[in-house]
């Protein structure tokens, strides 16, 4: 969900992601600030390197960090937003607690749903999307982008008020 948000970013503002060290990243301006856009190509154990390398290479403070990450405890389209926590048993978030020490960064959970038999939790959080799911959660992508932004703009705590439980 994470790259979703970050595609559809990136597309609404006219930019595109380039191979570079760690991960695909894109550039994009919005009111007078600069976004960095990353997706790790770590694997997602390992994310925590590609997160830290970043922030040292462009001197982003981790305050400035948003996390965007799928979420199976979240019901489909659900968005949560977070200024910090556990990694609530996403290998991602817990590469970038570890590697960084410290859990205190947001984070922006995307809802993904838990309908899948036992034991094929991979298979749904890396699987393709039936027609119906991406025309469910269109519109709550477009949202995802929206938080990030605000995010950079008026803050975490501003953000939260606005945008969580809507």
């Amino acid at each position: 969900m994470g790259f979703m948000v970050l595609d559809a970013l990136a597309k609404a503002s006219n930019t595109v992601f380039g191979a570079k060290r760690y991960g695909d990243v894109a550039q994009l301006k919005h009111k007078g600030r600069i976004y960095i856009l990353l997706k790790p190509s770590t694997y997602m154990n390992l994310s925590g390197n590609a997160v830290a390398y970043w922030l040292k290479k462009e001197g982003i403070p981790i305050e400035n960090l948003m996390v965007v990450v799928d979420d199976v405890a979240l019901p489909l389209g659900t968005l949560r937003i977070r200024y910090k926590g556990s990694d609530g048993g996403h290998n991602g978030l817990k590469s970038i607690i570890e590697i960084m020490a410290t859990q205190d960064f947001a984070r922006l959970r995307f809802g993904i749903g838990n309908d899948f038999p036992k034991g094929y939790q991979v298979e749904h959080v890396l699987g393709k999307w039936t027609a119906d799911e991406l025309l469910a959660i269109q519109d709550r992508i477009a949202i995802a982008g929206e938080i990030v932004l605000s995010f950079g703009t008026i803050g975490i705590h501003r953000t939260m008020n606005l945008y969580n439980n809507k």
